[in-house]
């Protein structure tokens, strides 16, 4: 198999670990970089050794990449997906998408009219953790009625930057609230759950399926209940406490437990508690770094001509966008 040339879009601060990780994937190489700022885009490539830097149109011209790594701001992935696509390249975004669901189908149109894939960098999807939880849900070894709870949190602190720009898509949910969100729907999939009937919904007496603390024109924490038949996930995002990263699966037959269920940004979580059958038994699996194994993935559906990676597929991120548009919009109608 080739390698595929990487070129970064936005030399920010995840983007440089996608350029520490990439030398670990199976097949990908840095080739370029673009920004904005040309000169930034040249002390980046320096740095991590890319050949070729310049303007996002200078290196999206170029048919010696193959594929773009989108690492700019969550209101300027839309286009900048739609101009790599139509420019011949593959596109791994960081997550969201996009921050509504109609961009997220504009993006994912234009893939389709190109014939290449595009996926969403929800990093926890892409690890061997991920699959070991599918198949235990898959295996029927815990199954409907499920309940999931789980959430992602931090405490920012400084209350400026893009975090707290409501120009550019700042808040909880939209920057962290699709962790949980991810791992719901995934858990969800996995379980046999129409991905189409799962919504926000009333729980506890609270009426619209979420609630939240908005300051500054933006959600700084925030709760969402998502249901289906059979199905409730209790979600939780913050960037203004520490939350955990756990998350625990409840069903009949048996129960997940994840105390990291996202790990850290540049390693995989690695440990399941898993209750079946009477017994309860710890499981181990590889660690991987994500942004490598996310790169794998788009290198292997171009290998193969799809459109979509099988750990974060497009009904996924569909359904993701859905829901996080859902979740926004009620805890922003709520402000007084």
């Amino acid at each position: 198999m080739q390698k595929t040339r990487w070129a970064i879009l936005g030399p920010g601060a995840i983007a440089e670990s996608f350029a520490k990780w990439l030398p670990s994937s199976e097949h990908g190489e840095l080739r370029a970089v673009a920004s904005r700022d040309p000169e930034r885009a040249a002390v980046f490539a320096t740095r991590y050794g890319a050949e070729i830097s310049g303007t996002y149109a200078e290196i999206l011209a170029r048919d010696d990449v193959d594929a773009v790594y989108v690492a700019t701001v969550h209101t300027t992935h839309a286009d900048l997906a739609v101009a790599a696509l139509e420019a011949g390249k593959a596109v791994l975004c960081e997550k969201p998408l996009a921050p509504s669901a109609a961009e997220t189908e504009r993006v994912l149109a234009a893939a389709e009219r190109a014939g290449l894939p595009v996926v969403e960098a929800y990093k926890h999807r892409f690890s061997p953790l991920a699959r070991a939880i599918d198949r235990r849900l898959q295996w029927g070894q815990v199954t409907l009625p499920l309940q999931v709870r789980t959430q992602f949190g931090f405490e920012a602190g400084s209350r400026d930057g893009r975090l707290f720009d409501p120009e550019l898509a700042g808040g909880a949910i939209f920057d962290v609230g699709g962790y949980p969100v991810s791992f719901a729907v995934a858990v969800a999939a996995s379980a046999g759950v129409a991905l189409e009937h799962l919504n926000l919904e009333a729980a506890h007496g609270r009426v619209g399926g979420a609630t939240g603390h908005v300051e500054g024109g933006v959600d700084v924490y925030s709760t969402a209940w998502l249901g289906a038949e059979g199905f409730t996930a209790y979600v939780d995002c913050s960037i203004d406490t520490q939350l955990s990263k756990r998350a625990d699966i409840v069903g009949d037959g048996g129960w997940i437990t994840l105390e990291s269920a996202f790990g850290e940004r540049d390693l995989s979580p690695t440990t399941l508690d898993h209750f079946h059958d009477g017994r309860r038994t710890t499981i181990e699996v590889a660690q991987v770094h994500p942004f490598a194994a996310e790169a794998d993935a788009v290198s292997r559906a171009l290998r193969d001509g799809r459109l979509e990676s099988r750990a974060m597929p497009w009904e996924q991120t569909r359904t993701v966008a859905r829901l996080l548009d859902a979740w926004h919009a009620t805890v922003m109608a709520g402000v007084r």
